[in-house]
């Protein structure tokens, strides 16, 4: 076999999220974040503790390390640092740029978001549908940035946009709670996306050598996903600002030619759908003020992807069907159901590819469920070892490919608080919350996933590709 080639700064990572993994939000004298109303009246389970990596950061990027980790993406909340408004708590600042100092000390590069899905309660649960936002999301960003830059260099401004929008004001998985609201949808989506315009703009005032950039969630529908990054790059591409929607078409047709789904009945519909709520010609109007007037020809420095399943159409399913543990009675799959599909990461990392930027996958992952204690098998037979050993052959396909990736970053270290649940669990190891929340050796079924990984990572970076059959 030919000797693997990764591009030098190739850095294999964990992704987390601070409202997710940090503990101690929404309880009395905590932060406050939009999750908090739903948290105190029952409607979710409280994250609580989660894995208290607020107290325990240290030990637990040592778990990092021991899994072969030299990148660890971590999320610096906005609930924590501005608590009440204009109050910024220099304090919990300081823990922030400890735990990056941490990760300097172990040879972990820290990638920091600065929005992942949560913002401050005193903000309101319709926040980004407000025209303000924008302007008060960078003003949190040049607060972040001027405190951590030190400590970091690397930058998510807003986290999946297109999912945050559409499980707010579609699904109503996110507070408040609105369900098929579409004009909600496309106005929020405009103000997170213009908000990273201004939060990119933001941080390079304030380190110019910073790299920034948003993660999309790979989708088949082009209106929810690539045309966020193809308005972001219009400009770059130097298309004047009068001629974006027949560009924009241009990028559509060829997106969908690329996809091997797009015959699909379903598929077609849904994207007829989107066309119809985003038109191509009235797409984003905050989005694209802020990408023409800004100082920068392009608002990305690296094409970023979080890579889980990406066809809409098959998120859907009938009410009842057999699930891990039961039957589900909603009309679409559970985390813990998504299909795997290695060679769409590859395909999506050639979708996504931009001339003169790198490609980073920050986060990919397989879901399965725990209940009460008791871990539920994949139906599929899918187990951790055998995602990652594949979905990194899938990487290595699309560096043979010609694709400049250099991060990938696997959702997620352990297993952790799911947005109003602990039952999905991602983790490299598993977490006992039954008995102390203690950590396995294991992942929480059983296999050895964080030892997997390090011996993934290791004989990758040694250009032995046969750690992962290729």
């Amino acid at each position: 076999m030919a000797t693997l080639h990764l591009p030098d700064d190739f850095r294999f990572g964990v992704a987390t999220a601070g409202f997710q993994v940090e503990g101690g939000y929404n309880g009395v004298g905590e932060p406050a974040n939009n999750w908090a109303d739903w948290e105190r009246s029952g409607r979710v389970e409280p994250s609580g503790i989660a894995l208290d990596f607020w107290n325990r950061a240290e030990e637990q990027l040592d778990r990092a390390v021991a899994a072969g980790c030299d990148a660890f993406r971590l999320s610096v909340e906005w609930a924590r640092g501005e608590p009440a408004e204009g109050s910024i708590d220099d304090g919990a600042l300081d823990r922030y740029a400890a735990i990056l100092d941490a990760c300097a000390e172990r040879g972990l590069r820290p990638l920091v978001t600065l929005h992942h899905f949560t913002h401050p309660h005193w903000l309101g649960p319709d926040f980004w549908l407000r025209p303000e936002s924008p302007d008060r999301f960078a003003q949190w960003a040049a607060v972040a940035a001027a405190r951590l830059a030190t400590g970091c260099r690397h930058w998510v401004t807003v986290n999946e946009p297109n999912i945050y929008a559409l499980q707010t004001y579609l699904t109503g998985e996110f507070p408040p709670g609105r369900r098929f609201s579409v004009p909600s949808v496309v106005r929020s989506l405009d103000n997170l996306m213009a908000g990273h315009v201004l939060a990119y703009d933001a941080i390079h005032r304030v380190q110019p050598d910073a790299i920034v950039a948003t993660n999309t969630y790979a989708f088949t529908v082009y209106e929810v996903d690539r045309l966020l990054v193809d308005v972001l790059l219009a400009r770059a591409h130097g298309i004047a600002r009068a001629d974006i929607a027949p560009w924009l078409a241009e990028r559509r047709e060829a997106y969908y030619d690329a996809l091997p789904l797009h015959l699909r009945a379903l598929e077609r519909m849904l994207r007829r759908v989107a066309t119809s709520a985003i038109p191509l010609e009235k797409a984003l109007p905050r989005t694209i003020g802020a990408v023409y007037d800004s100082p920068h020809r392009r608002a990305l420095d690296v094409t970023q992807l979080d890579y889980y399943y990406p066809s809409v159409a098959g998120h859907f399913r009938p009410p009842g069907h057999r699930t891990a543990g039961g039957r589900n009675p909603l009309p679409y799959r559970m985390l813990w159901e998504d299909p795997p599909d290695p060679g769409g990461l590859t395909r999506f990392c050639r979708l996504d590819h931009e001339p003169g930027l790198d490609v980073w996958v920050v986060e990919n992952g397989l879901c399965n469920r725990v209940r009460r204690g008791q871990s539920l098998p994949r139906l599929d037979g899918w187990d951790r070892v055998r995602y990652l050993r594949e979905h990194l052959a899938a990487v290595v396909d699309a560096v043979d490919a010609g694709v400049p990736i250099t991060g990938y970053y696997h959702w997620t270290l352990a297993d952790n608080y799911e947005w109003g649940t602990f039952e999905p669990r991602f983790g490299l190891y598993g977490v006992d919350r039954e008995r102390g929340n203690r950590w396995l050796d294991t992942d929480s079924m059983g296999g050895g996933a964080a030892a997997e990984y390090r011996r993934i990572a290791d004989g990758l970076r040694a250009g032995d590709r046969s750690v992962v059959g290729r």
